[in-house]
């Protein structure tokens, strides 16, 4: 029997299903944990989010439909993806004040936490990638990297007590005051798109465009770094998956994004559909988005696996 560094037993490792994803590390779930009123309020929100959805083939309608699509095309493309991710996170590109803002206020609107929280997280998740202290690795399993560790507020608190990462964000007033009002926000929100279109709305527009778009990113979290190819060295479990970029506006081309974090261009290659760089590639064209960064043809040289070879040879 072979032991690792970690003293766990290679017998004792799992394989994720169809992957070569081993989960070595243990985090109960549900059972055996202590949960904090932070893990409860987010399982009572994400269980209602999801029961509403299930209205919806009881209350379709297209205009409803076109409603659900155009919030998950605003908030998913333009706040969680071009905002908190590439433009946030990474500073990708700059953008003038008044656009960043917005795009980050839509961004509130897609029900992920506030900026300050969001970029926190996903910069400790490059840090610590695929370690013990990633927030949401799927050595830990699966379903922990998917949307477990969303209940586990005990894990973040443990891992980051300090949370020093994210001072550019908290050193402006406005994203401050998104971290202390977001709640009202979506409250604000959700009671606007039930005046508008009563039940029939808040099932589409609330329910399934955010359980959708949701579990777009999850999968970005989950299924990026289990299933796919790799063409860069990362080091990390990251791959590239077609249908998670098609579903997450070009997320999916994940080692992409791991090899060349600054780049605002996600996939690489043309035939790589990536629907955010498109639109930063127009905001660029008339003068709204600057600094756009893209991996140079010697930075990809260096983080090829040709490269690797070459430097143990």
């Amino acid at each position: 029997m072979i032991t690792v560094s970690n003293g766990v037993n290679e017998s004792e490792y799992k394989k994720i299903m169809f992957s070569d994803v081993m989960v070595t590390r243990k985090r109960n779930l549900f059972w055996g944990r202590k949960w904090r009123t932070l893990d409860l309020e987010m399982g009572i929100a994400i269980f209602a989010i999801h029961l509403l959805a299930l209205f919806a083939p009881f209350t379709f309608t297209w205009d409803a439909l076109f409603a659900a699509c155009g919030r998950a095309l605003l908030c998913g493309l333009f706040g969680t993806t071009l905002s908190y991710h590439r433009n946030l996170a990474h500073h990708s590109f700059k953008l003038p004040k008044w656009l960043e803002y917005a795009f980050a206020y839509l961004g509130v609107l897609g029900f992920q936490r506030d900026p300050i929280f969001w970029v926190s997280i996903h910069r400790y998740h490059h840090q610590y990638v695929d370690s013990e202290k990633d927030p949401h690795s799927p050595t830990f399993g699966f379903w922990f990297s998917h949307m477990g560790w969303l209940f586990d507020s005990g894990y973040i608190i443990e891992k980051y007590q300090e949370r020093k990462n994210v001072e550019d964000l908290k050193s402006q007033k406005f994203y401050r005051f998104l971290k202390r009002t977001h709640i009202l926000h979506l409250y604000s929100f959700m009671a606007l798109v039930y005046a508008f279109g009563g039940f029939t709305y808040l099932v589409w527009v609330v329910g399934v465009s955010t359980m959708l778009s949701h579990h777009a990113t999850f999968f970005v979290n989950s299924a990026c770094h289990i299933w796919g190819n790799q063409k860069w060295d990362t080091g990390d479990l990251s791959k590239n998956n077609w249908w998670v970029a098609l579903i997450s506006f070009g997320e999916g081309w994940h080692n992409n994004h791991h090899a060349f974090e600054y780049s605002a261009r996600h996939g690489l290659e043309w035939w790589q559909i990536d629907l955010c760089w498109y639109m930063i590639r127009f905001l660029e064209a008339v003068g709204l988005a600057t600094n756009v960064k893209l991996p140079t043809e010697a930075q990809k040289l260096k983080k090829s696996f040709a490269a690797r070879s070459r430097a143990l040879q």
